[in-house]
């Protein structure tokens, strides 16, 4: 479906450049945007491989290890029906780990692989369960201590202050994680008193 959205928002730009006689002017922007991907995509690249580099030292030294077993207790809370010592809770802390310093990119594998052990959990069940869903909702909103993707495109357009967004982030992320996960236990709570369990 995205894809066919897409395609259609370049066809109406593609019509809309033809008839108002600007074909000329687009064929220049996206020249301009293609170089500028190139550049952006490698200054993000020696960032995410600078701090995908520190994780593996966190991860060798056994830091990772360390910071999940501090966020173990809250994750048992939150997640009561997955086994402490079951593989996907240990997919989601490490994802979390990774969202906490802001790689994205090597969360998304973790989550992934989360979620593909939680539905084995609820038997194949094509219907998420609550972990799932919990699980949903503080990937998506990910409290980041350190926000490296934004930090990078901040720094390839040759921003002042690169870090400053640092507090900022971490203090958005820490209300829309708390935010989400209130709202996912109201809706939680309020289903199961309306099915009366």
């Amino acid at each position: 479906m995205v894809n066919l959205i897409w395609v259609g928002l370049a066809v109406i730009g593609i019509v809309y450049a033809m008839t108002h006689g600007t074909v000329d002017q687009v064929n220049e922007v996206i020249f301009e945007s293609a170089d500028d991907a190139v550049g952006l995509t490698i200054s993000l690249m020696s960032v995410l491989v600078f701090w995908l580099g520190i994780m593996r030292i966190a991860e060798e030294s056994g830091l990772l290890n360390k910071l999940s077993e501090l966020f173990k207790p809250l994750f048992k809370r939150l997640f009561p029906e997955i086994p402490s010592d079951h593989p996907a809770m240990g997919y989601i802390l490490s994802n979390v780990s990774a969202n906490l310093f802001g790689l994205g990119n090597a969360a998304t594998p973790l989550g992934i692989k989360a979620m593909h052990e939680m539905k084995q959990l609820n038997h194949g069940s094509e219907e998420a369960s609550r972990s799932m869903i919990t699980f949903l909702a503080i990937n998506t909103s990910s409290v980041t201590l350190v926000p490296t993707t934004m930090i990078a495109i901040r720094m390839r357009y040759d921003s002042i202050g690169p870090t400053d967004i640092v507090l900022t982030t971490i203090l958005a992320t820490l209300v829309s994680s708390v935010g989400a996960i209130l709202v996912d236990r109201y809706f939680y709570y309020r289903r199961k008193r309306r099915n009366g369990l």
